[in-house]
């Protein structure tokens, strides 16, 4: 097996940045709140079930400070559906009870981390919806396993294979973890659809490549 040659990851990603510019987020949120509040559901729940519970979810709590008034058992009914919904709700309430309204959501990756069941994936999530600095590289399971094909990182660990890319990529070019996320979704599946993939030249799983060790 031939190692990987010496990949220029800046000119690579470029493509496949450039193909899904501008592409919205799969949680069909409407303004910051219903994003915040999304993120925070769609940990190890689909996006598909989290879009579903949503309108009803926000026609009754429409606002932070709605859930700040609310109680669990109010609020349960409304997120039965989402795994750890007890834990989430017990969150959410915190989140609202801290912030207290929408227009205090805070867009720095400090701010956002600090809220319970938030760590750097939701934040990043969050700080690109709502177009706010760039702080870091957002890292989910596609992320994972598209990063890890490629070659750009060589861990299952979503923080090293954050601070890989960060390594490996300019900050301007930081919505690579969300386009990777993308590809991993339409085309980079499990069993992947190879030929139809804009990164087959860098691709070291398509090219057969060893890839060493990222530090």
């Amino acid at each position: 097996m031939k190692k990987q040659p010496e990949i220029d990851w800046q000119q690579a990603v470029r493509p496949l940045i450039k193909k899904y510019a501008g592409t919205k987020h799969p949680l069909e949120a409407k303004n910051l709140y219903q994003m915040l509040v999304m993120v925070v559901l769609s940990a190890q729940t689909t996006d598909n079930i989290v879009n579903i519970i949503a309108p009803d979810l926000f026609k009754a709590f429409p606002n932070l400070s709605s859930i700040a008034k609310t109680s669990p058992e109010r609020l349960i009914p409304y997120i039965s559906k989402i795994r750890n919904f007890k834990n989430k709700a017990s969150w959410l309430i915190k989140i609202a009870t801290q912030i207290k309204k929408d227009s205090a959501i805070p867009l720095t990756m400090d701010g956002l981390v600090e809220l319970p069941g938030i760590g750097r994936k939701s934040a990043n999530v969050i700080k690109r919806f709502a177009g706010a600095e760039i702080e870091g590289v957002m890292v989910d399971l596609h992320t994972v396993r598209v990063s890890n094909r490629l070659g750009i990182a060589t861990s299952e660990d979503p923080k090293k294979i954050e601070e890989q890319i960060m390594n490996q990529l300019p900050k301007k070019e930081w919505d690579a973890g969300m386009s990777m996320s993308f590809l991993g979704r339409e085309i980079c599946r499990p069993t992947p659809l190879c030929p139809e993939c804009l990164m087959r030249p860098a691709c070291a799983y398509y090219n057969g490549w060893e890839v060493e060790p990222k530090p």
